[in-house]
């Protein structure tokens, strides 16, 4: 493998780690989401690593990256709506204190 990559791998490492951290350990739901991102941000990135290392010629990699990006951003919006309706009902967003949804 090229010593080169590495530059462009470590830090997507370290955001997938610090993500996983974030998710396992917070108790909110807005930073469990802001974690969940960070992970998927980090896949991006490595799509584009890839593409570029692998198939520097082609532009799949980049395309397919816009795709998840916008897919992330629909799906923030609806996580976000999802985390506003369980604050109203229940008072707040500590994920031990929600334990059903309840209409």
């Amino acid at each position: 493998m090229d010593l080169s990559i590495l530059w462009y791998l470590v830090p997507s490492v370290i955001m997938t780690a610090c993500g996983v951290y974030g998710f396992i350990t917070r108790k909110n739901l807005i930073a469990m989401l802001v974690s969940l991102e960070l992970i998927l941000n980090s896949a991006d990135l490595n799509f584009v690593i890839f593409n570029r290392f692998l198939f520097p010629g082609s532009m799949e990699g980049m395309v397919f990256t816009l795709f998840a990006v916008a897919l992330a951003a629909a799906e923030t919006a609806i996580a976000i709506a999802i985390i506003i309706n369980i604050y109203r009902s229940v008072g707040d967003s500590d994920i031990h204190k929600v334990n059903k949804m309840k209409f």
